[in-house]
């Protein structure tokens, strides 16, 4: 005879879990939970998280908190549980719901794309499962989330999935808590899942299925060029190996000198030709995996020099589909697997849209029938004294927010023109956007609009404000005038400084280290050599590079020589005479003299204090680089020639601090670095001496600032040879120093910046 448990000792509960809980199995981990501790009710994903109701003896509902909070699933983070004891229901078992609430308000996080798991790996190559090759597989641990989302809940109706109907297997599959494809929204096979298709450059299908991807690899082996659809948008792939095949991608991609990323079959191939740490190892190999800058070996002969040229770093990445991974192993050798745009254009997602605007680059195109809801490109990510430091979130990252202390209005942030991402802010989050692109294209500003208005949609966030950079001509800004709410304006290098105090959590004071190319100044002139003390709510400059005019004002960012004059006007005027010199050579005699003129007169030479421009104007001044093929291509040459040189000499300098703020005067290292190369003294050897004389001006003017912590922000924080050895010697002389690890340094961090500074304008009435 079975003993009923009167009321008494049944106590019902609802539990609403608040985090990264949908989309990794948090469910199915639910419902196993509950059966095991003999409890029952149900749990369902709601636009607010989990909501649990369940119900059982007072001493397993106690077991079942505890273990929800401790023993989640891997990719899931809870955040908080809001618990609310009611009158039992007697629940006649456990079981899980489909569909929750859509009228609540949407406070569910959304998950970012996570890498093929190992226990998918190993299905998709064994010859007896059903999934053998099959590029498409997944499960609650691995496969697309935010790339194919299209509204909270997280369920298979609210997907690109939607209209591919499960088969009876796939459903037991779904149906079974003892599967770990158990509520896997993704789900899918051979008999009922999306598959590919081989299209010729006009479009006309050539094959389908594997052998379509048979055929597209052997075109890459043979020389040939394949735009291929992934996760969250189409790369280009040809094979590393070949020089010719190489150029020629640059050719039509128009992208003369920026590294490609490669994607690797496997480790084993990319130790052969960089230098991995167990660290880099692990990001590789993580639920993430986004491209790892490494360290090139010396001689590698694996992959071409036309990849990475004068660059001491190869951006590497190992598939992280099913269809990246049948793909390369197919190839078995590194391929080049570039973003799959035209210059500074967006990435394309569709396959009537790629054949429109990649017919002219890719001569192959293996496409698939799954929808992509938003652009999402691969993260970068390079190891800096010791720890990860995002270049590019994107893949894999967002749109993961950051927590906030308190709650406030809902706040828009749009970022800055280059390298530009978006921001919300909303109860007590900041989503920050994937990375859309420098907005110079009619296709990057459509890409910003549109991810705008998809991350209010899922979030179902109106904004009450919005917050942008100062400048008036970004795209950004225009944008922000066109709305009818409030609007804030930022200062680009507090922006830069708040995002890196609001990943590590510290509201101020700080001194801010910006070291960038640009951004407009409060006075108007173009800073980027900046010492801030700073909050989160405002800053005071408190030191600055000596100012130099840039002939030609934005034309003087593609042509580091111009950089170069403005440097050498600001000495005396003999300096600007001198033939000898590389970057007066780099002129033809007319134009030297009208550039000269325009100097002289100050027309359409604005002032900068901008570190990258200094960059630029050494960079010249060597030789090494006279026009930007792409952003930083000066620096990067310059840090290239340093890592040559092991020495710990630099170049003397003054500050000047009698009236206002510190000036760093360069004016005594540039006379000599000059002097050196009339000399022909070593290229590397004088990058190295530049390299530490900027870290020994670094740490004076800390000294001088007198405050302890200092944050290091800005695009010139990418060079790692510039920034560990900042950390390393502001570490030595007693300061406690914090660099960007989560968000870009670069200005794909601004959004992120700009919504906490809003945030804390606004509630402080400002």
């Amino acid at each position: 005879m079975t003993t009923q448990l009167s009321d008494r000792k049944i106590q019902r509960c609802r539990i609403t879990v608040h985090g990264l809980v949908q989309g990794m199995g948090f469910r199915p981990f639910v419902y196993r939970l509950a059966k095991e501790l003999g409890l029952t009710g149900r749990v369902g994903n709601t636009a607010e998280g989990v909501v649990i109701d369940i119900e059982g003896e007072e001493a397993g509902l106690a077991q079942f908190l505890n273990k929800v909070q401790n023993e989640a699933p891997v990719h899931s983070r809870v955040d908080s549980m809001q618990t609310q004891y009611l009158k039992p229901k007697r629940y006649p078992d456990f079981h899980i719901q489909h569909r929750g609430d859509g009228a609540a308000p949407k406070t569910a996080l959304v998950l970012p794309d996570m890498a093929t798991c190992r226990e998918c790996q190993e299905e998709i190559f064994n010859p007896r499962n059903r999934r053998y090759l099959y590029p498409f597989t997944n499960c609650t641990h691995c496969g697309p989330r935010y790339s194919i989302i299209e509204g909270i809940p997280y369920d298979r109706a609210n997907t690109s999935m939607k209209n591919f109907a499960m088969c009876a297997d796939c459903q037991a599959e779904y149906d079974d808590p003892d599967d770990r494809r158990f509520h896997a929204q993704p789900n899918a096979c051979f008999h009922c899942g999306p598959h590919l298709e081989l299209w010729e450059a006009n479009g006309k299908i050539l094959d389908t299925h594997h052998h379509a991807l048979k055929v597209a690899s052997h075109a890459i082996k043979a020389g040939k060029i394949v735009a291929v659809k992934g996760i969250g948008g189409f790369h280009l792939f040809c094979d590393a190996r070949n020089e010719k095949n190489v150029r020629l991608l640059r050719a039509r991609k128009h992208r003369e000198g920026k590294p490609f990323a490669l994607m690797f079959p496997g480790y084993g191939m990319i130790e052969t030709a960089c230098d991995v740490s167990e660290l880099e190892k692990s990001l590789l190999a993580s639920s993430e995996a986004p491209i790892v800058l490494l360290k090139k070996k010396n001689g590698c002969a694996l992959i071409t020099e036309a990849v990475a040229p004068d660059n001491s770093f190869l951006g590497v990445m190992l598939p992280y589909s099913p269809l990246h991974h049948i793909l390369t192993r197919e190839l078995a050798v590194p391929a080049v697997a570039t973003s799959g745009n035209i210059a500074d254009e967006p990435i394309c997602t569709d396959e009537q849209e790629a054949v429109q605007r990649l017919s002219g680059i890719a001569d192959l195109f293996l496409i698939h029938n799954r929808p992509i809801v938003r652009s999402v490109d691969d993260s970068l990510v390079m190891v800096m004294a010791g720890r990860p430091c995002l270049l590019r979130r994107a893949r894999g990252y967002a749109p993961l927010p950051f927590p906030m202390e308190t709650d406030g209005p809902v706040g828009l942030a749009v970022g800055g023109h280059l390298k530009n991402t978006v921001a919300i802010s909303a109860r007590r989050q900041i989503f920050l956007s994937q990375h859309i692109g420098d907005l110079e294209t009619p296709q990057s500003y459509a890409a910003f609009r549109h991810t705008l208005k998809s991350l209010q949609n899922l979030y179902g966030a109106k904004p009450d404000y919005v917050v942008h950079d100062l400048h008036p001509d970004y795209f950004s800004t225009k944008f922000a005038a066109t709305l009818d709410i409030p609007r804030i304006e930022v200062q680009h290098h507090h922006a830069h400084i708040a995002a890196c105090m609001a990943e590590h959590n510290i509201r101020g004071p700080v001194l801010g280290i910006a070291w960038d190319g640009t951004g407009l100044g409060t006075d108007r002139t173009v800073w980027g050599g900046e010492f801030l003390m700073a909050d989160l709510g405002n800053f005071q400059r408190i030191g600055h590079l000596k100012p130099f005019p840039l002939p030609g004002g934005e034309k003087a960012i593609q042509e580091p020589r111009r950089a170069a004059l403005g440097l050498l006007s600001q000495l005396d005027e003999s300096f600007l005479n001198r033939g000898d010199l590389p970057a007066l050579k780099a002129f033809a005699p007319g134009d030297l003299k009208i550039i000269q003129s325009m100097l002289a007169r100050g027309f359409n030479s604005p002032l900068t204090s901008a570190m990258g421009r200094l960059f630029d104007a050494v960079a010249s001044l060597l030789g090494l680089c006279h026009f930007n093929r792409f952003e930083g291509e000066a620096a990067v040459k310059l840090e290239f020639l340093a890592g040559q040189c092991d020495t710990q000499a630099r170049y003397p300098y003054q500050i000047a601090s009698r009236s206002g703020p510190m000036v760093l005067d360069w004016s005594f290292m540039i006379k000599q670095i000059i002097d050196e190369v009339r000399s022909r003294a070593s290229r590397a050897l004088i990058s190295a001496k530049f390299h530490n004389t900027l870290v020994a001006m670094g740490v004076d003017a800390a000294q001088r600032a007198g405050e302890p912590r200092v944050v290091l922000s800005g695009g010139c924080f990418q060079n790692r040879y510039l920034t560990e050895k900042l950390i390393a010697r502001l570490q030595a002389a007693g300061f406690t120093p914090y660099w960007h690890q989560q968000v870009p340094p670069n200005d794909g961090g601004l959004a992120l910046g700009q919504a906490v500074i809003g945030l804390n304008r606004i509630q402080k009435g400002g």
